[in-house]
């Protein structure tokens, strides 16, 4: 590139996305005159999808702006709670996710989870055909024009990646609603309707039951349930009341 050369400066939280040395505020980028802005923020590492307001001089403008000589740029991180409109709030999350997605669905979160490694092209067109946020660490995947929607997971801790997306979306809540293994509704079922599905001692001990809609996996209050209850328990708490 040899086109005028603009300062640029970044959220902190953005930040990791940038090379060592383009992280300090005011770093003056050379462009090339034509390209956009958005084109120019994701040349240096950060997904538009982590990007918020585009600063141009103290001015919000879009992403098709051509930054030009004698302008700076401030890039803003995306104001949470961050509102995902034209949809339900839902989400897809890739083959890397897999607790989260458990730990989405135990709070009554609508969350698809592709098990297998299916490729990003793939990815992308079920985020665009479902209308679903497409969660990941996968930089190369939120890069993809075909996203409906999507969103970074910043921590590679289960705890932290749930709260990350509970307070980015602030998604209602409605514990102990979905199937933790295929996503689907989950009712009340009666003892003797499941009896089938349960072992010898399970049925001895137990006799409040409920049952997934869509694959029939049967559930009840066994040795891990306080774990779990923990998990809602702390949701709820830090991130408001359940829905109606």
């Amino acid at each position: 590139m040899n086109g005028p050369q603009i300062p640029f400066s970044f959220a902190p939280e953005l930040r990791l996305f940038l090379p060592a040395d383009r992280r300090p505020p005011g770093t003056p980028v050379t462009t090339d005159g034509v390209s956009t802005l958005g084109h120019v923020v994701e040349s240096l590492g950060v997904p538009l999808t982590e990007a918020g307001r585009l600063l141009v001089d103290g001015k919000e403008v879009a992403r098709s702006h051509i930054p030009g000589p004698g302008e700076s740029v401030e890039v803003e991180a995306v104001t949470r709670p961050q509102e995902v409109p034209g949809a339900p709030l839902r989400f897809l999350l890739d083959v890397h996710l897999g607790t989260l997605a458990r730990r989405l669905r135990l709070l009554g979160v609508d969350a698809e989870y592709e098990s297998e490694d299916i490729g990003d092209p793939a990815l992308a067109a079920l985020s665009a055909a479902q209308r679903r946020v497409m969660l990941s660490r996968d930089r190369g995947l939120l890069r993809r024009r075909e996203l409906w929607a999507g969103a970074y997971v910043y921590s590679d801790r289960p705890d932290e990646q749930l709260r990350d997306i509970l307070g980015r979306f602030a998604p209602a809540l409605t514990p102990w609603t979905r199937c933790t293994a295929c996503n689907g509704p989950l009712q009340d079922a009666d003892k003797e309707a499941v009896r089938e599905h349960l072992e010898h001692g399970t049925r001895r001990t137990y006799d409040v039951f409920a049952q997934c809609l869509a694959c029939g996996r049967v559930y009840w209050r066994g040795a891990h349930h306080a774990k779990l209850q923990a998990i809602v328990e702390d949701a709820v708490r830090e991130f408001g009341t359940t829905a109606a």
